[in-house]
């Protein structure tokens, strides 16, 4: 099953979020396309079946309305993980400032929040949503 809503975020450092992303949180490139100027056009990320889409932060095309970060958000990602301790352990080892410790979480599951190499928010954990109770 493919996932239905793709988060999409822009990166001043496109290519340096892409080799961050996948060695701190564990994603796999799926096509990345270069803009001809040094940054990335757009990007794909997967995630077990989920994907994240992004770029090189630029003034034209959805940068004129979507910027990276730059303090509080609006939206971030939850991510279901397998192992919370062992992706904390990652996530924290590549840099990622964590934000909310890892936990039990009172609906289920263990996990945490960290903010990425640019601000993005994420959230890992184990609670899967989907899972039957």
């Amino acid at each position: 099953m493919s996932a239905s809503i793709i988060p999409t975020m822009p990166y001043r450092d496109a290519a340096a979020a892409i080799d961050w992303l996948c060695r701190a949180f564990g994603f796999s490139r799926h096509a990345v396309y270069p803009d001809g100027a040094g940054g990335v056009a757009h990007a794909q990320l997967i995630f077990g079946n989920g994907m994240i889409m992004l770029g090189t932060a630029s003034e034209e095309g959805s940068g004129s309305i979507q910027y990276p970060p730059a303090g509080h958000v609006t939206q971030s990602a939850y991510v279901v993980v397998k192992d919370a301790d062992a992706h904390h352990a990652r996530a924290r080892r590549e840099g990622a400032e964590i934000v909310a410790p890892l936990k039990e979480e009172a609906h289920g599951g263990r996990g945490y929040s960290c903010r990425d190499l640019e601000g993005h928010l994420w959230h890992f954990g184990t609670y899967d949503p989907w899972a039957k109770a």
